[in-house]
């Protein structure tokens, strides 16, 4: 079996898994309004997209992709989040419609995450093509994290709205999942207290089981 730590990049099977606790422990969500410019350049976004590739795919389907928006396209994403709530309550006042909008122009780079449930092999469930999108986008914010830059998902029921879908041109089976937004930290917080692994990890008690009856 190949082992990660025999490359020659990593010095030492230690020292690849200090850097890699070191780069997860770092990595928090920083909402979009504590994120600014400078964005990453060409160079490093391509360098965080290319890190999404190492994400487990069952099947090889390539299940997710990845939408940028651009400067140029954050009014016609701000109207659809306008048209999204104004569909949810016709009741909203112009100042909760210019809030939805001004979501559109947080965040200096802003990526739609889209999971195609109905793609290749029929075999493939859905649970499975979620968590390959889910590799892939942490693998897009530790890389992010690693370059010195700040990022966040969010969501949102417009995510599920006709207005969002027509835009993006999402096809049936495909799921706006959620936005990725990366920018340099222009508004630290403070890190959260992460939980402790005896809270999130069982042991399998057979002998606790009822046993099957024949």
């Amino acid at each position: 079996m190949h082992n990660p730590a025999s490359h020659p990049a990593f010095a030492s099977g230690q020292d690849c898994a200090a850097f890699a606790a070191a780069l997860m422990q770092a990595r928090q969500t920083i909402l979009p309004k504590r994120l600014g410019e400078p964005a990453p350049t060409p160079t490093q976004l391509a360098q965080i997209l290319a890190s999404a590739a190492h994400a487990p795919d069952h099947g090889q389907l390539l299940p997710w992709r990845f939408v940028q928006v651009p400067a140029a396209a954050r009014p016609a994403l701000a109207e659809a989040f306008g048209q999204a709530l104004q569909e949810r309550d016709a009741l909203a006042t112009p100042e909760q419609l210019a809030q939805a909008r001004e979501k559109a122009f947080r965040s200096p780079v802003l990526l739609l995450v889209v999971v195609d449930l109905a793609c290749g092999d029929p075999e493939i469930e859905a649970g499975e093509r979620m968590v390959s999108a889910g590799c892939a986008v942490q693998n897009l914010l530790l890389m992010a994290t690693a370059l010195g830059f700040g990022s966040a998902l969010t969501s949102g029921k417009a995510l599920s709205s006709a207005p969002l879908r027509t835009l993006f041109g999402l096809a049936a089976g495909q799921q706006a999942l959620c936005f990725v937004n990366i920018g340099s930290v222009v508004s630290p917080k403070r890190a959260r207290i992460r939980p402790a692994p005896l809270t999130y990890l069982d042991l399998l008690d057979v002998q606790a089981r009822p046993s099957a009856q024949p």
